[in-house]
């Protein structure tokens, strides 16, 4: 701590000494209700997870001086090749890495933004790090219900009013077009599994159980909800009980097994072949992490379980998706794969 101190002191005595540049400056009120004063034209921005690194690449790649952790080499297939060494500067929040205070005072970034569900004293903590740091640190919440504000709300902030609202108008439409889609359709009674041996589930009224409660009859109905990527644990006994029509496994788990597991077998879903294995590229379609790719979630399971009211083209919707929010362009090979072990079952 006292190397890390010290450390911390060197730099900001280093910024001290910095010219001052004659710039305009502007107030920004977050989605906490601060009100912090930023640069008029920001040229440099960091990002304190993964949510913000996926919201922040849409709208303005080009301002992003590091990445809370490095590209993977899935994510790289959809990522412009100069964005893939980018300085990993770690993450404020979660279980990946701690902060990397050396390398973000390094990056200097004008301003640091904090995305996704506000965490229990997130103001606070976005308060005490711009202490530290001498450097401007915000809050914008992102839903998936409202994911229209965190675009028009991050577009303001960055001086990209334009992008955002591109972005925000796709996140409105496409969410209250797709969850209209079961409004007079009976839904599918389902389980999303994942885990090594597949007795993990993500239970109604979890955080990342959104897409499946809005999209299915989500059957893992359990005492204790647990809002975090692993789901709550139960076993085989339960998910036979439960007995679902349709399963969706997580990537890594046990899709591929199950066709040859007696006990599976007896499971309605892996009888009747209605049985799917999420699609992942750069991310976790249904929300691992849970940002604005859970939109495609949405997507992929209207298209699968309510073919008739979805109209949509999957691939022509894919397609636009990852030229919006990744400025990627789709081919065919990627989208086959995407599709592999669901639509193209």
């Amino acid at each position: 701590m006292k190397k890390l101190f010290c450390l911390l002191c060197a730099f900001l005595l280093i910024f001290s000494l910095l010219p001052v540049h004659a710039e305009g400056a502007r107030t920004f009120t977050d989605s906490l209700g601060r009100t912090v004063t930023v640069p008029e034209n920001i040229t440099r921005v960091a990002v304190t997870g993964s949510i913000g690194k996926i919201a922040v690449f849409a709208i303005a790649a080009d301002l992003l001086v590091g990445v809370p952790e490095a590209w993977d080499d899935i994510e790289k297939q959809f990522i412009s090749e100069k964005y893939h060494n980018m300085a990993v500067l770690g993450q404020l929040y979660g279980g990946k890495g701690s902060l990397n205070l050396e390398e973000l005072l390094s990056a200097a970034p004008q301003v640091v933004i904090d995305i996704g569900e506000p965490k229990e004293g997130v103001a606070e903590d976005m308060d005490n790090m711009q202490d530290q740091t001498g450097i401007v640190w915000v809050h914008i919440s992102a839903y998936l219900e409202s994911l229209d504000h965190t675009y028009e709300k991050l577009g303001e902030l960055l001086g990209r009013e334009e992008e955002g609202k591109i972005l925000a108008d796709y996140c409105r439409k496409t969410y209250d077009d797709v969850v209209a889609l079961t409004e007079n359709a009976e839904k599918v009674n389902l389980l999303y599994v994942l885990g090594d041996k597949g007795l993990n589930v993500l239970a109604k009224g979890s955080f990342h159980g959104v897409v499946i409660d809005l999209m299915a009859n989500n059957l893992a109905v359990v005492e204790n909800p647990l809002s975090k990527g692993t789901g709550n644990e139960v076993d085989m006994e339960q998910i036979l009980n439960w007995n679902p029509d349709v399963v969706i496994f997580a990537p890594e788990s046990i899709y591929a097994a199950v066709q040859d597991d007696p006990i599976w077998q007896s499971i309605a879903a892996i009888q009747n072949g209605t049985y799917y294995e999420v699609p992942v590229g750069p991310f976790n379609y249904m929300g691992l992490p849970p940002s604005s790719q859970r939109l495609l979630g949405l997507m992929w399971m209207g298209k699968l379980f309510y073919p008739e009211q979805a109209q949509y083209d999957m691939q022509q919707a894919l397609t636009e998706y990852y030229k919006l929010f990744y400025h990627h362009g789709l081919t065919q090979e990627q989208y086959t794969a995407l599709m592999r072990n669901s639509l193209l079952k």
